[in-house]
Parts: C-alpha cells; structure tokens; sequence
C-alpha cells in the first residue's frame, strides 16, 4: 500500500501512516479513505498513526476522539504519546 507523499509504509502485517503537518481536516479525510482501504487488505491488522505530540494535540485528539470510521475496531494509544493503534475491522471484498 502507497500513498500520498510517502506516508504510508508497511511494517511487518501493520501499517504506519505519518500525518505530522497535516491540518486536522485533512489528516481526517486521508485517514477514512486509508482505513476504508485497508479493510480490504487480508494481511493488515492494525494501522498505527504516528501523528506527534510536541506541536500541540489537534492531531492526536482527532485520532483519538473525533475520527469515526466503521473500519475501525478499537484504538489505543501506541508505543508514545505520538502515536496511536487503530485495530481494523476486516470487511468481505466484493465477488468479482
């Protein structure tokens, strides 16, 4: 999985996905389309945001509070403060 400006990178069956500098809207919006993405993906389990704390929390709080997504299982907050796990919610691909 690739994504906008080299964002996105695989780690093992996660996927990480860096938002710094991303304003809050749009971190949001490039978030459930990446979500609504790798629901589909039979290998990805959990996607980890890496979203920064020293610059202020609107990111962090967006990921953690605000974003709503029906690929989402459950999140919990990463390894540090900057970052958070999202636990993906597997969806059936369509038939082709």
């Amino acid at each position: 999985m690739t994504g906008g400006q080299n964002r996105e990178r695989r780690a093992g069956l996660d996927i990480v996905v860096d938002i710094h500098g991303m304003r809050a809207f749009a971190a949001k919006t490039y978030l459930q389309h990446l979500l609504a993405r790798a629901s589909l993906d039979r290998d990805a389990k959990e996607v980890i945001v890496v979203h920064g704390y020293h610059s202020g929390t609107a990111l962090r709080d967006m990921v953690r509070k605000e974003l709503r997504s029906p690929y989402i299982k459950e999140r919990h907050p990463g390894f540090s403060d900057g970052q958070t796990i999202l636990v993906l919610k597997k969806r059936i691909p369509p038939p082709r």
